[in-house]
């Protein structure tokens, strides 16, 4: 059951993320590539249907973007937030409830603070992050564990910050790949995004363009296999998440929109 609602993650950028110690750490290859954000602006809310195989439905995720409080009384912020809940069968035998949160630079889009709270059945977890990005670390703590300080690069995302940031490139050239350097549980990850293809894809949202993108490597640990992840983002300067999906054993977990609120017309 956890593979099914381990699919909120999908929706935090954690298809780029371990989330478990079966792989080693990635050496950062430096990610320097500077970026204009054209994709998204405060308002903007994505909700999209969780399920297994398009068949049995798992859950509903929101992702949302909202101003956030200015940083030392004058750099403007950005509050990405995500939110999910099981439904269903999911929903009574193994309620979920995860909310995330990301505070990044509204001009730069670093991470300044992430915060996880999940709830899986019984099970509570919560995890926070405080980037430093003069000083360039970023101090984690897990529930109540003592805070732990680890080194960061100049240009590092946390886990939720990383998809919006994906969405603001524009180098998506089929063959090519991206690399997105990203933090989460202490830890540095070198990510390439590979460009696959361009493909036509309707949801109930309706009909896109879309760019297919697969993440790499493929990483143990949210989903407890080793199976692929892809993503089709809209084929525009949005990039907006379309449909996003990991494979398993016995089928695949699907992330597909179902509306968009607040979205930018494309010019």
């Amino acid at each position: 059951m956890r593979r099914l609602t381990g699919i909120a993650l999908l929706l935090l950028g954690a298809t780029m993320l371990p989330g478990g110690s079966a792989r080693a750490e990635q050496p950062l290859k430096q990610n320097n590539y500077q970026t204009v954000n054209n994709a998204f602006r405060p308002g903007e809310r994505l909700t999209y249907n969780i399920s297994w195989s398009r068949i049995v439905d798992a859950g509903i995720a929101v992702m949302e973007v909202k101003n956030g409080d200015l940083v030392d009384d004058h750099t403007p912020t950005y509050r990405l937030t995500s939110t999910t809940h099981s439904v269903g069968l999911v929903e009574a035998v193994y309620p979920v409830r995860d909310t995330v949160e990301s505070i990044v630079d509204a001009e730069t889009l670093a991470s300044l603070a992430f915060d996880l709270q999940e709830l899986h059945g019984k099970h509570k977890r919560r995890r926070s992050m405080i980037f430093d990005v003069k000083q360039g670390t970023v101090v984690s703590r897990l529930n109540n564990d003592p805070p732990e300080t680890t080194r960061i690069p100049p240009h590092v995302e946390d886990a939720l910050a990383a998809l919006y940031y994906m969405r603001t490139r524009d180098d998506y050239v089929p063959g090519k790949q991206m690399i997105v350097d990203v933090n989460d549980s202490g830890k540095n990850w070198a990510v390439e995004i590979h460009v696959m293809g361009r493909e036509k894809i309707t949801t109930p949202a309706g009909t896109f363009s879309t760019i297919k993108v697969r993440t790499f490597p493929k990483y143990e640990g949210v989903f407890m296999h080793t199976g692929e992840i892809y993503i089709w983002v809209t084929d525009d300067r949005r990039k907006i998440p379309v449909t996003m999906k990991s494979t398993i054993s016995i089928g695949s977990i699907v992330a597909t929109l179902t509306k968009m609120e607040g979205v930018s017309s494309v010019q």
